[in-house]
C-alpha cells in the first residue's frame, strides 16, 4: 500500500488523479515534499513556536516531529545568493530524517533559482536498492 501521490503546482499540492482513480506511490517523493513544504508557513521551528503542524500535536519525541524550515523561509526572506544557500541548508534539516531513521544512507539538496522569485530543489534520496531524484519548483514567496 502505497501513500496517496501529491503532484506539485504553482500554488501548493495538490492530489494525482488517473481516470478518476487517486494515484498511489510507494517512493519517497511524498515524503520528501511534505517535509519541505507541509508544515505550517509562519513556524520558524523555534522550540517556543506554538504555530506547528497540527500532527505535531499527537507525536510525544520531538525528533519526529514535522517543521518545514524550508516553507518558513520560502516566504519570510528575500531571495539572494546568500538566502538560497540558507534555504539549502533548511531543506537539508528538513530532510535528514531520512538518514537519523535509517530509511536512507544519503540526503542530497541543491537549490537553484529558476526564474523570477522561483526555486528549484534537486533531492536526491540514496536508500537500499538504489538512489530517488526527485525536483520540486517553489514560489519564493518572501518580498525583496
Amino acid at each position: 500500500m502505497g501513500d496517496v501521490l501529491l503532484q506539485q503546482t504553482n500554488d501548493g499540492g495538490d492530489i494525482t488523479f488517473v481516470n478518476r482513480a487517486i494515484s498511489l506511490t510507494d517512493g519517497f517523493e511524498v515524503a520528501a515534499y511534505l517535509s519541505l513544504f507541509g508544515g505550517n508557513e509562519d513556524d520558524d521551528g523555534s522550540p517556543s513556536s506554538v504555530l506547528g503542524w497540527w500532527g505535531n500535536l499527537i507525536e510525544s519525541e520531538d525528533r519526529f516531529k514535522l517543521i518545514s524550515r524550508t516553507q518558513y523561509l520560502l516566504r519570510s526572506i528575500p531571495i539572494t545568493v546568500p538566502n538560497v544557500l540558507r534555504l539549502q541548508r533548511a531543506a537539508e534539516a528538513d530532510l535528514v530524517w531520512f538518514v537519523t531513521s535509517a530509511i536512507a544512507s544519503r540526503v542530497t539538496v541543491s537549490v537553484t533559482v529558476v526564474g523570477l522569485n522561483r526555486v528549484q530543489f534537486a533531492v536526491t534520496i540514496v536508500a537500499v536498492g538504489g538512489g530517488h531524484t526527485f525536483n520540486f519548483t517553489e514560489n519564493w514567496k518572501a518580498a525583496v
